[in-house]
């Protein structure tokens, strides 16, 4: 009978200590994950019971606002989209059913009140005390509303996205992707959301994903950029450095022909470096691969930023890597010898980019071979008008000395002066750019592509506009794009 009671007092004082620890694991240490989870219903209902924060553009347009529901006895706050599609990319959603999205899921915190920020805990606890309606932060972005909406206009029926940047700060003026969609349709009507036809897209659209940052392409001829980047600064080659083209390269073999020649070996003959920028030579850039091998390009290209998710503001996993893919994961190759150098450097390969890399890159060149740090989130305020947080330019590193930036400049000049980006001219203004022709597999249809900024010297823009499903070629589909925000952007910043 002892040990019938003994055995009984073991397993509830087991059970009480299991109960303790339980208790203290959930309230203690898992609290913040649980809170955290986007699928915790009871904090999400809570949430709704706070005033969130709004969001606006550089100008002040109001891009995320609320309505007032009162259920229950309660009053709750849903947001509202008064732009709907211009900034539903960057912005997101947040949602009862559909949980959230963009800035609305990064910057939740803010918008919430939930930061630790003094001001912040103080303004959430006195609200608290006097037992009125907790208020969320205001956040203000750098995006410019009137070039976000050139871009989308620009944009039209086609899939593909824009991204602009100023190079000198890493403010990002411009995230644009088609198909976008209406936020405030994501509550109610998702399926309509979630469907865009357009007539020279093919579907599925993915009208939800965010192809600035989360969109996979083929640079073509636009990595050229850093290819040149990387020979020159290595000292493998300077603008002046003449090589022989006969309209080809040839590579294990087999010839790769220039873009333009489509197969017909009529070259350009002799040129040099800044002329090869110039016309877009494949096979100038393919024999620059070999010599100097996949390793010194991949080498460059992460100094530029590739192999590394750009840090926007943006949730992780609405941010992608640039690099070369494979199986549908970023790669690096242990040995160089498992990358075609060639084809790599002119931009074909298993190389991925997003359109925001690619702004880097011309930002970079712009503001002499530095990274900046492209943000979002320009600042921070509270309810009572106090900052709360501003976002202050960093230098990601430094990609090339700024002797191999100016002269990788000059190509880019000469490319819109003379050369394949003519399209791209502004009035007044030096405009520095590259074309970018992709092949997709299908006869005729290209992904095509354009990076530039401008104005030379002093850069205020660099952009990139991605283009997919196209018959022609970069410098006939991408460079107005590009030319028609860049003119939106330069006219804001002499205003």
């Amino acid at each position: 009978m002892n040990r019938q009671i003994t055995r009984l007092a073991v397993v509830g004082v087991t059970l009480v200590i299991a109960l303790v620890v339980g208790t203290t694991y959930w309230q203690t240490w898992a609290a913040p994950g649980l809170a955290d989870r986007q699928d915790n219903a009871i904090q999400r209902v809570a949430e709704f019971e706070i005033q969130r924060g709004r969001i606006y553009a550089a100008d002040g347009t109001l891009i995320a606002g609320n309505r007032i529901r009162r259920m229950g006895g309660k009053t709750l706050y849903f947001r509202r989209y008064p732009e709907r599609r211009l900034f539903s990319h960057a912005v997101g959603y947040s949602t009862q059913v559909r949980s959230r999205a963009g800035l609305e899921r990064s910057l939740n915190d803010y918008l919430t009140a939930s930061n630790e920020h003094l001001a912040t805990v103080l303004e959430r606890t006195l609200d608290r005390l006097k037992g009125t309606t907790v208020k969320g932060n205001d956040v203000r972005l750098t995006l410019s509303t009137r070039a976000q909406r050139v871009a989308l206009e620009q944009l039209g029926n086609r899939c593909g996205s824009v991204a602009a940047l100023d190079p000198q700060t890493g403010r990002v003026l411009v995230l644009a992707s088609s198909p976008s969609y209406d936020p405030n349709l994501i509550e109610g009507r998702f399926d309509q959301a979630s469907r865009a036809p357009l007539a020279e897209c093919s579907q599925p659209a993915a009208p939800l994903l965010n192809r600035a940052t989360d969109g996979l392409y083929v640079p073509g001829s636009t990595f050229k950029v850093v290819t040149a980047a990387a020979a020159i600064d290595s000292g493998a080659a300077q603008l002046s450095t003449t090589f022989e083209d006969p309209g080809y390269c040839v590579e294990y073999g087999r010839r790769v022909y220039n873009y333009s020649d489509q197969g017909i070996p009529s070259g350009y003959g002799t040129v040099t470096l800044l002329q090869a920028i110039q016309s877009s030579i494949n096979s100038v850039f393919c024999n620059i691969g070999k010599e100097i091998g996949a390793g010194r390009i991949l080498e460059y290209a992460e100094r530029f930023g590739f192999y590394s998710s750009p840090p926007v503001e943006l949730p992780v996993d609405e941010r992608k890597a640039s690099g070369l893919y494979r199986a549908g994961q970023p790669w690096q190759p242990e040995d160089p010898n498992q990358v075609d150098p060639g084809r790599l450097a002119f931009g074909q390969e298993r190389l991925q980019v997003t359109p925001l890399q690619m702004a880097m890159v011309a930002g970079a060149i712009g503001h002499g071979g530095v990274v900046m740090k492209p943000f979002l989130l320009d600042r921070v305020v509270s309810p009572t008008g106090r900052t709360v947080v501003t976002t202050k330019p960093d230098e990601l590193g430094r990609a090339v000395s700024r002797e191999t930036a100016a002269a990788v400049t000059q190509g880019m000049v000469a490319a819109v002066q003379s050369g394949t980006s003519t399209a791209a001219q502004i009035s007044g203004v030096q405009v520095a750019g590259k074309t970018g022709t992709a092949e997709s597999g299908v006869a005729r249809v290209n992904t095509t592509a354009f990076i530039a900024f401008a104005p030379v010297g002093s850069p205020r823009v660099a952009i990139a506009v991605f283009l997919e499903e196209q018959r022609g070629t970069g410098g006939a589909t991408a460079a107005p794009i590009a030319k028609a925000v860049m003119e939106a952007l330069l006219s804001e910043a002499r205003t």
